[in-house]
């Protein structure tokens, strides 16, 4: 593992936003055993119906999480960046209710599950940061569902530009100031519940209000109070330390 600590720091750290961990706690997550993989861009991580064997934490890179309707069309329900647990709810259930694929390159640690599993049995503050840690999952999903169902089409794409700089701000990977955006505009429409051109359409118009200046692959934001009012965005729902 070489001085491969440093992915089990970083799981240990993201836990201690979620509860008080204790300095055992922490010797008892630098104690699990792990393995790291790169992946490219688009493969999966695990498919909808798999049932993952190991614990999946990004160490860097971009990941989407969607579901496929009947008739083929993908609807993206969230993206992962750095830092971010994968699959860790997945071993309470009998199979992944969703995909994760790659959106770019990426390295990722893999916990064996049941080493997870013995963690929480053994050490309750760790056990309740993982529990505190799905339910702020679940208030950001529920945000998703508001976004689509009750935002109109300009407001959906502010809103998640807002979410994705404050995650990307709290990850110490970018800022408020500027997005990193490695999306295309199919996914984002798959995301937003948009077609590509119409996503592009809110773009142009959030650009040429002043709101944003778009670039290749990212997208800067220089008044960020102006992109939050034109999202209706409040950071409560993520539950991001502070």
């Amino acid at each position: 593992m070489g001085d491969e600590k440093q992915p089990l720091r970083k799981i240990a750290a993201k836990l201690s936003e979620r509860a008080e961990l204790s300095d055992a706690d922490r010797q008892a997550i630098g104690a699990l055993p792990y393995t790291t993989r790169t992946m490219t861009a688009g493969q999966h991580i695990i498919r909808a119906g798999q049932s993952p064997t190991s614990c999946a934490i990004l160490l860097n890179g971009f990941a989407q999480r969607y579901r496929l309707v009947n008739d083929g069309g993908r609807q993206i329900v969230g993206f992962h960046m750095e830092g971010d647990f994968i699959d860790l709810h997945f071993s309470m259930l009998h199979g992944a209710p969703q995909s994760i694929q790659l959106v770019t390159p990426a390295k990722l640690a893999d916990i064996p599950m049941e080493a997870v599993l013995q963690l929480t049995r053994s050490r309750p503050a760790v056990a309740e940061a993982i529990w505190m840690g799905s339910i702020a999952d679940a208030s950001v999903f529920q945000e998703w569902v508001v976004r689509i169902g009750r935002r109109d089409a300009r407001a959906r794409l502010a809103h998640l530009l807002c979410e994705l700089a404050m995650k990307q701000e709290h990850a110490g990977i970018g800022s408020r100031s500027k997005v990193h955006l490695p999306l295309t505009q199919e996914q984002l429409g798959d995301a937003l519940g948009l077609t590509p051109v119409h996503v592009n359409r809110m773009f142009k118009a959030l650009d040429v209000d002043g709101i944003i200046q778009r670039g290749r692959r990212s997208v800067m934001i220089p008044d960020w109070s102006r992109l939050a009012e034109a999202g209706g965005f409040t950071p409560a729902y993520l539950h991001l330390a502070h």
